[in-house]
C-alpha cells in the first residue's frame, strides 16, 4: 500500500526496529520552509561524477551541507561496529559523524581534490579514490549513505549495481539526492541567458535528478526493495550576499567555459539579473532545491 501524504510538512519517525523491514512504502510530495544554517536538513550539493571541485571555495562558501546533514545520518542511524560506505563523502565533514557514533566507515569519492581535503580534514579516518559505477566490494557494508552525491553519478544504473554488490544482504541504502525539477529555475536561467550568446552549444546535462518512481524503479532493478521515498521542496539560503555567484561558479561553471573568458562576467550578471526577483529575498539568495530522500533493502 502507498501512502500519500498531505502538502502539510509531517515529520516522519521510524521506530529501528522498523525502519527497514516492516514498514509500508510512504510516498510524500511536500513543501518546507526555507532552509537556513539553523535547521539540520539542509545541504549542498556533493560530489560525485563532476568534472572537478574547488574544495577550499565549497568548506568556505557551502558548508551547511555537512554542518546540517544530520537528518540523513539520524534516517541512517548508526551503530557501534556497523560497517558502513559513506558514497560521495566529499571533504568529510558526514563521515566523521558516521564514525563518531561508533560505526566502521569508508569514505570514497571521485575527486581526488575532495580525498584530498577529506584526508587532511580527517587523518584518522579512511578514504579511498573511487568512481561509484565502478566500485568493486562485495557484500562488505551493512549500510551504504549517501548525501547529496548521487545526483552527480549520472550512470544511475551502474552505480545502484554497484550498490547493490557491496551491501550484505537486509543491508541498508539510505540516500538523499537533487528530485525532478531540482534547481530547475536556476538551469532555466542559466540555458535562457546562454541561448543569446552565439558561440554558445548547450552542455550535456552533468546531474541526475529522478523522480520517486523513476529512482524506485533504478534501485529495484538491482535489487534494492524501496522501503522509505520523499520528494519534497527545499528552498535554501545560501551564503553572504554573493551566494548565488558562489553557487554557480562551484556547481554549475561548466556551462560558462565555452564562452571567451571576456564574456564570461556578463553572462553571469544577466543570469543573476534574471534570478533576482524570483530567487532573492530580503536575507539573501535561495537555491530551489528539491530533494529526494529514500531507504532502499537488499533482499
Amino acid at each position: 500500500m502507498v501512502e500519500i501524504a498531505s502538502r502539510l510538512s509531517m515529520s516522519v519517525t521510524i521506530p529501528r526496529q522498523l525502519q527497514y523491514r516492516e514498514f509500508s512504502l510512504r510516498w510524500k510530495a511536500a513543501d518546507e520552509p526555507v532552509a537556513t544554517e539553523d535547521d539540520d536538513c539542509a545541504e549542498i550539493e556533493s560530489v560525485g561524477a563532476k568534472a572537478s571541485w574547488d574544495p577550499e571555495l565549497y568548506e568556505a562558501k557551502h558548508s551547511f551541507v555537512w554542518k546540517l546533514g544530520q537528518g540523513v545520518i539520524d534516517l541512517l542511524d548508526p551503530m557501534p561496529g556497523e560497517r558502513i560506505l559513506d558514497l560521495g563523502c566529499g571533504t568529510g565533514h558526514l563521515t566523521d559523524q558516521i564514525a563518531q557514533r561508533g560505526a566502521d566507515v569508508l569514505g570514497v569519492d571521485a575527486s581526488p581534490d575532495m580525498i584530498g581535503q577529506a584526508r587532511q580534514n580527517f587523518p584518522k579516518l579512511r578514504f579511498q579514490l573511487e568512481n561509484a559505477g565502478e566500485m568493486k566490494f562485495e557484500n562488505e557494508f551493512e549500510g551504504v549513505f549517501s548525501n547529496a552525491a548521487l545526483h552527480w553519478m549520472t550512470d544511475a544504473e551502474n552505480v545502484a549495481s554497484a550498490i547493490s554488490r557491496a551491501l550484505r544482504r537486509n543491508g541498508r541504502l539510505v540516500a538523499e539526492l537533487g528530485g525532478r525539477r531540482n534547481i530547475g529555475r536556476i538551469e532555466d536561467a542559466i540555458e535562457s541567458v546562454l541561448a543569446r550568446f552565439e558561440t554558445v552549444t548547450m552542455p550535456k546535462s552533468r546531474t541526475y535528478f529522478p523522480s520517486i518512481a523513476e529512482y524506485s524503479s533504478v534501485l529495484e532493478a538491482s535489487g534494492l526493495e524501496v522501503r522509505f521515498a520523499r520528494l519534497f521542496d527545499r528552498p535554501t539560503l545560501l551564503e553572504g550576499a554573493n551566494g548565488m555567484e558562489d553557487w554557480i561558479r562551484q556547481f554549475k561553471w561548466y556551462y560558462f567555459e565555452q564562452l571567451p573568458s571576456e564574456r564570461r562576467r556578463k553572462a553571469l550578471d544577466e543570469v543573476l539579473d534574471v534570478l533576482r526577483p524570483i530567487l532573492w529575498r530580503e536575507d539573501g539568495w535561495t537555491a530551489d532545491y528539491r530533494r529526494l530522500r529514500i531507504v532502499a533493502i537488499k533482499v
